[in-house]
């Protein structure tokens, strides 16, 4: 927001969100803007939602020349910031802002996530953030002060205490900040693009979520409210060429140590990203992991949506449509 810190603003918008879909403590306070903009490494998009039924107003994508973004949580991002904004402006030019805040949507891998254990935590934000800096500061390739820390409580499988923590380099974030604050937009939320699409996940079971973007793979388990894991990896190559056992390898070790601490299988698998070669990779996970793998456009929250908003989903826009139900609407 203009005139406040970076670090103090994100902090705030983070620490009211949570990792699946209606959980009201951690929605109800954060700002909600209807207009929503994603940067990944190979596109932009945005799209702006009814304020009140979420509806789809507009929305448009740009593809981005390879190069122009390189997610990285350590190593600037943006690296032709002209290229990217040339591509916003064709984007806000068919989904005008109107001079209204903006929800910004970054790659995954500028922020680590992390589940941490604790036997308690101090409520107040002074007194958390040097112990939650303190507990990270082996497991981040940047210096922990000199970063922005976003958290929120859950409950673990034996009742104990949680934290999920994100956090990303400040530098890294403010670039992402600064092409949209360059055209006139105020990012009012800024969240990673995966943790936007969380909503879109089955609401009862565990469910697991292998979605690509670019380079990106990420993997999450979310079981019921609780986000079980998070694990961001960048591999070798993009979807068009991957091998789907390089997918599995990847993959297989959240799988098992889901199943080791929680004593169950996963009741279910969504994928998304693969784009032309979704079926190619649904075939290789059902075969090995014996459970029913679906895009996540098939999945069960997304056949409750309505066309436009589903048909999103499928062009693999869905951390825009994730974001319009984080709103409540």
């Amino acid at each position: 927001m203009p005139g406040t810190n970076t670090s103090e603003a994100l902090s705030t918008r983070f620490h009211k969100l949570g990792p699946v879909r209606r959980i009201e403590r951690w929605l109800q306070a954060m700002p909600h803007p209807s207009l929503v903009v994603e940067v990944a490494s190979d596109h932009v998009a945005a799209a702006r939602w009814g304020n009140s039924s979420g509806d789809l107003d507009s929305f448009a994508v740009e593809p981005l020349p390879p190069g122009c973004v390189m997610p990285s949580p350590v190593e600037s991002n943006v690296t032709q910031p002209e290229a990217v904004r040339g591509a916003l402006r064709r984007v806000f030019s068919h989904v005008p802002d109107r001079g209204l805040p903006v929800a910004l949507l970054i790659p995954d891998s500028v922020a680590r996530v992390f589940i941490l254990p604790f036997e308690s935590l101090p409520r107040r934000t002074d007194q958390a953030l040097p112990l939650l800096r303190w507990r990270l500061k082996k497991s981040v390739p940047f210096d922990v002060d000199e970063t922005i820390v976003s958290w929120v409580r859950q409950t673990g499988r034996e009742g104990n205490l949680e934290v999920v923590t994100a956090m990303a380099r400040q530098r890294i974030v403010q670039e992402y900040e600064e092409l949209i604050s360059s055209l006139g937009g105020t990012p009012e939320v800024v969240l990673s693009s995966t943790l936007a699409t969380l909503p879109l996940l089955d609401e009862f079971g565990a469910t697991l979520l292998v979605r690509i973007c670019g380079k990106n793979l990420t993997t999450v388990i979310a079981r019921g409210p609780n986000l079980c894991l998070y694990r961001a990896t960048e591999m070798s190559l993009d979807p068009a060429r991957l091998n789907p056992q390089a997918v599995l390898d990847e993959i297989f070790p959240a799988v098992a140590y889901y199943q080791d601490t929680w004593d169950e299988i996963v009741d279910r698998a969504l994928i998304s990203g693969f784009g032309a070669r979704t079926e190619v990779f649904r075939t290789a996970l059902a075969e090995e992991l014996k459970v029913n793998v679906s895009p996540l456009a098939n999945g069960l929250v997304a056949s409750r949506l309505d066309a436009s908003a589903r048909d999103l989903v499928g062009q693999n826009l869905d951390a825009l449509v994730g974001w319009m139900m984080n709103v409540g609407v």
